[in-house]
C-alpha cells in the first residue's frame, strides 16, 4: 500500500538535501515498526534499513552452521564475519547472506524464538550498530531520505538523525499483530506463543537497550487503535518539519558566507573522521571544570589520572610504616581502614593481633609497606612478653611510626613507656588520636601536644574520619628509598572459593595433574589456604585452595571460624577468585553470600558450575532459570562449567581467568572515556529532579584492579543512572569478569 506525503518530493529530488534526512523508528515488538518504516519510506522514495533483518540474518547463519547462540564470542564472530548483503528498496527490500536469498527465512517462528539469544548479546550489537549507522547515513545521502527500525536506533545508533520516533502499542494489540504476521489463527496456545515471543522479547530486550520509553528529542506515537495510514501521515509530518529546518539551516549558513559555494553536509562517515577527537572533547571538558569548586584530593586526582599503576613501576625499596600501641587502642581496623578492606582481623577485645604482619598499601600514588603489630605492653612475660618483642622489632624496621593512642582514655602508663621506646629507635613519629568522632572529640585530642611529637592528627579508624590527612602526613614523612623489600607480585594469584565440598581441592589436584591437597568425602577437610605454583596455558599461575565457607561463620567455633578468616585473608591477596557452585544442586543463599563477599573484596571473578557431567536436561533447564534469576547481578562474570572429577572443560578455565584479570587491569585513556560519556547522556540524558537536570561534568578513571571510575557532577546522579552507565561501560569497552567502581563528586559553580 502506498500512502501519499504531504511533501513535494520532486523539489527536494531537484535541489538536493546535502546529506538527506535520516529517520530513526524505534518501539517494542508489535508495535508496527517495520510496516510503518517500509511505508514511509516509499513515500518519501528513499531508501530503508532493517536493523532487526541483520540480527535475524546473524541468527539464521548460527543455526545454519550449528553455532551455539549462549557462546557470545562464536555468535560475535559470525556478525564480524557475514557476508550480508542488506536491501534498501522499500519496494521489496532482500537480505542474502553469502549469495543465499534468506529473505522469507528469517520470518520463520525458527528465527523469531531464537533472535532475541543474539539481540541481546552486548558484542554482536556493537558489531551491527556500527554497520547500521554506516548503512543509514550513506543511503540517506545517496537517496535524500532513509528509514532505519530497530532496537536502540534512535538512541546509539543514530542520536543525531533529524526525525526520531518511538512507536508503542497496548500488549495485546502487539501480540495480535504478531500473529497475524505469522499466519496464525487466533487461540489459547497461540496467544501463549506470541506472549512468550512478544513479552519475552522485549523483556530481555530492556536488558540491554533503552525502547519502552522515549529519550528526549524523540516523538512518541502510541498506535494502538490508529490505522497505519494515519500512523505513517504522522511521521512524514515530522519528516516535513525536518525538511523545513534544515532547509532554513541551510539558507541562514548561506546567508552568512555569501561569499562561499554552498557545500553538501557531510555524510556520517565523514562527519566522524572531521568531528572533535577524544583529545579535544576532553580539552575542553577539563577547561569547563575550571569554574567549578575543586579541593585538593580532586586536583590531585586530575594530576595523576594518567599515571601508570604504581605496582607497575620500576622495582624499589619500598618505605615502611609501622602501627604501633597499647593494645586495644585500633591498630588493626586502622590498617584496614587504610587498606581499603578487611585484611586484619579485628574483634573487640584486646591481644587478638600478635604477630607483626605486613601489607601493601598505597597513597596518593605511593607504594609502601603496612606493619600490623600487637599491642605494647612493658614488664609483661610469656606470649605478651613475645609480642611486644615483635613490635619492638617492626619499629627498628620501620622508616615511619604510626604511634596510636585512644584520645578518650588520653596517655596512659603503658603509653609513656612506649613512647621512650620510640624515641630511642630514632624514627619519624606521626601521632595519631584515635576514636575521634566529633569535633569536641578534636579538643580532647589537642592535649596531645603535651608529648613533644608535634600534631596529633585525630582520626575514627572505624567510620574514616579524618584517615585522609592522616595518610598525607604519613606520605610526606617516608624517605625517597625505603628499608622494605619490592614488591615481589610473581605469578597471578588465583583463590580457589566455594561452600564445602563443592570440589576445589579435586580441581586443584585435576590442574596440578597430581595429588597436591588432600580430597575428602567428608566436608571441611581443607582448612588453611594451600598455595600451589602451577603451568596451565604456557604460563605460571599461583592457586590458593581455601577452606570452605560456611553458612554461619560468626557462630563457628575452634577451627572452622579461624580457617574462614584465613580464606578471607587468602581471597584479599589473591587477584581473581574462582567461584565453585555444584551445578547439580540448586544455587544456594550461601553461594551468593560467597559471590557478594568476592565483590566486597574487589576481585576479578569466574563462575565455575562444577559436576557439570551429572546434570540432566530437566536439571540443567533448571539451572538456567536460576542463573538467569540469581546472578543476573554477576551476568559479566565468565562461566565455565566443568567435572573436577573427570578433568571435563578444565581446560576453558585459563582463558575465562585471563579475560578476567585483563578486565581487572584495564585502563581507558581520559579522553575516550568523556567522549563515551559524552554521547551516552547526549542519547540518555539524567532525569529531570525537582526542575533541575545534574550534569555530568568530567570523568577520569582512578585506579586499576579493579577499574574506579570518578565522575564529577553538576548534581546527584540517581542510583539507576550510575548502573546504566556501568552497563554501557562494560558493554563498549568489554569489562568481562571485572567489578567496576563508580565514584560521584558533585561539585558546584565557583561564586564570581
Amino acid at each position: 500500500m502506498h500512502t501519499s506525503s504531504p511533501l513535494d518530493h520532486s523539489a527536494h529530488a531537484s535541489d538536493g538535501a546535502g546529506a538527506g534526512i535520516a529517520i530513526a523508528i524505534d518501539g517494542p515488538a508489535g508495535s508496527g515498526k517495520s510496516t510503518v518504516s517500509r511505508l514511509v519510506a516509499e513515500a518519501l522514495d528513499g531508501g530503508i534499513l532493517d536493523t532487526g533483518a541483520m540480527y535475524r540474518a546473524v541468527t539464521w547463519s548460527c543455526l545454519e552452521h550449528d553455532v551455539d547462540l549462549a557462546d557470545r564470542e562464536a555468535v560475535a564472530a559470525v556478525a564480524e564475519d557475514l557476508d550480508l548483503a542488506l536491501g534498501t528498496d522499500p519496494a521489496g527490500a532482500t537480505v542474502a547472506v553469502g549469495g543465499t536469498d534468506i529473505t522469507a527465512a528469517i520470518r520463520t517462528e525458527r528465527i523469531s524464538s531464537s533472535v532475541s539469544a543474539v539481540a541481546t548479546n552486548t558484542l554482536v550489537r556493537a558489531i551491527l550498530q556500527r554497520r547500521q549507522r554506516e548503512v543509514l547515513f550513506a543511503t540517506a545521502a545517496e537517496r535524500g531520505f532513509c528509514v532505519a527500525e530497530g532496537r536502540d536506533i534512535t538512541t546509539v545508533v543514530a542520536p543525531d538523525a533529524p526525525v526520531r520516533v518511538l512507536l508503542t502499542a497496548s500488549d495485546e494489540e502487539r501480540m495480535r499483530r504478531r500473529a497475524a504476521e505469522l499466519e496464525l489463527e487466533d487461540s489459547e496456545d497461540t496467544r501463549a506463543r506470541m506472549a512468550d515471543q512478544v513479552l519475552r522479547r522485549d523483556r530481555d530486550d530492556s536488558t540491554v537497550s533503552e525502547f519502552l520509553t522515549a529519550a528526549e528529542g524523540v516523538q512518541t506515537v502510541d498506535t494502538t487503535g490508529l490505522g497505519i495510514e494515519d500512523v505513517v501521515e504522522q511521521v512524514l509530518m515530522l519528516v516535513a518539519a525536518a525538511e523545513s529546518a534544515q532547509e532554513d539551516a541551510a539558507e541562514q549558513e548561506a546567508a552568512s558566507r555569501p561569499a562561499q559555494p554552498a557545500v553538501p553536509a557531510p555524510t556520517a562517515a565523514a562527519g566522524a573522521a572531521d568531528g572533535p577527537s577524544d583529545e579535544d572533547i576532553e580539552s575542553a571538558l577539563r577547561a569547563g571544570l575550571g569554574d567549578y569548586e575543586l579541593d585538593d584530593e580532586d586536583l590531585a586526582l586530575l594530576e595523576g589520572e594518567e599515571g601508570e599503576d604504581p605496582r607497575r613501576g620500576i622495582p624499589r625499596n619500598l618505605p615502611v610504616v609501622a602501627v604501633v600501641g597499647r593494645p586495644n587502642v585500633g591498630k588493626s581496623t586502622l590498617v584496614n581502614r587504610i587498606l581499603g578492606r578487611r585484611e586484619a582481623v579485628v574483634e573487640d577485645r584486646p591481644g587478638v593481633t600478635r604477630d607483626r604482619v605486613f601489607y601493601e598499601a598505597e597513597w596518593t600514588g605511593t607504594d609502601f609497606w603496612l606493619v600490623d603489630t600487637g599491642g605494647w605492653e612493658d614488664r609483661v612475660q610469656g606470649i605478651a612478653y613475645r609480642v611486644a618483642e615483635q613490635a619492638e622489632v617492626a619499629v627498628s624496621l620501620a622508616d615511619v611510626v604510626m604511634f596510636i593512642v585512644d584520645a578518650n582514655v588520653g596517655i596512659t602508663t603503658t603509653d609513656e613507656q612506649l613512647l621512650k621506646v620510640l624515641r630511642s629507635a630514632n624514627v619519624p613519629i606521626v601521632l595519631v588520636a584515635n576514636k575521634v568522632d566529633d569535633q569536641r572529640g578534636e579538643l580532647e585530642a589537642a592535649a596531645l601536644w603535651n608529648l613533644g611529637l608535634g600534631e596529633p592528627h585525630p582520626v575514627s579508624a572505624l567510620h574514616g574520619r579524618g584517615s585522609g590527612d592522616l595518610l598525607d602526613a604519613v606520605v610526606s614523612a617516608m624517605p625517597e628509598e625505603g628499608r622494605g623489600a619490592p614488591v615481589d607480585h610473581g605469578p597471578r594469584r588465583v583463590a580457589l572459593v566455594g561452600r564445602p565440598n563443592v570440589g576445589k581441592s579435586s580441581l586443584l589436584n585435576r590442574l596440578a595433574r597430581e595429588q597436591r591437597v588432600v580430597v575428602d568425602e567428608v566436608a571441611g577437610t581443607t582448612r588453611d589456604p594451600v598455595d600451589e605454583k602451577i603451568v596451565l596455558g604456557g604460563r605460571e599461575w599461583t592457586f590458593v585452595d581455601t577452606a570452605g565457607i560456611r553458612r554461619r561463620v560468626l557462630q563457628s567455633q575452634g577451627a572452622d571460624y579461624y580457617a574462614s578468616l584465613r580464606t578471607r585473608a587468602a581471597l584479599d591477596r589473591a587477584e581473581v577468585a574462582v567461584v565453585l557452585l555444584e551445578a547439580s544442586e540448586p544455587v544456594s543463599t550461601q553461594d551468593l553470600k560467597i559471590i557478594d563477599m568476592v565483590l566486597e573484596s574487589g576481585r576479578a571473578l569466574v563462575l565455575a558450575f562444577n559436576k557439570w557431567d551429572l546434570l540432566d536436561e530437566e536439571r540443567h533447564k533448571a539451572l538456567e532459570r536460576e542463573i538467569e534469576r540469581d546472578l543476573a547481578h554477576v551476568a559479566w562474570a565468565p562461566r565455565v562449567n566443568i567435572s573436577a572429577h573427570t578433568g571435563r572443560h578444565a581446560e576453558k578455565l585459563v582463558p575465562a581467568i585471563e579475560a578476567a584479570l585483563e578486565s581487572w587491569d584495564r585502563r581507558i585513556p581520559t579522553g575516550r572515556l568523556n567522549a563515551f560519556l559524552g554521547q551516552l547522556v547526549a542519547a540518555h540524558p539524567h532525569p529531570l529532579r525537582g526542575g533541575k537536570q545534574a550534569r555530568i561534568l568530567f570523568a577520569t578513571q582512578a585506579r586499576t584492579r579493579p577499574p574506579r571510575f570518578v565522575i564529577f557532577a553538576s548534581g546527584f546522579l540517581e542510583h539507576g543512572y550510575r548502573r546504566f552507565i556501568e552497563r554501557r561501560l562494560r558493554e563498549d569497552f568489554s569489562f568481562t569478569g571485572s567489578p567496576i567502581v563508580i565514584g560521584v563528586r558533585i561539585r558546584e559553580k565557583r561564586r564570581r
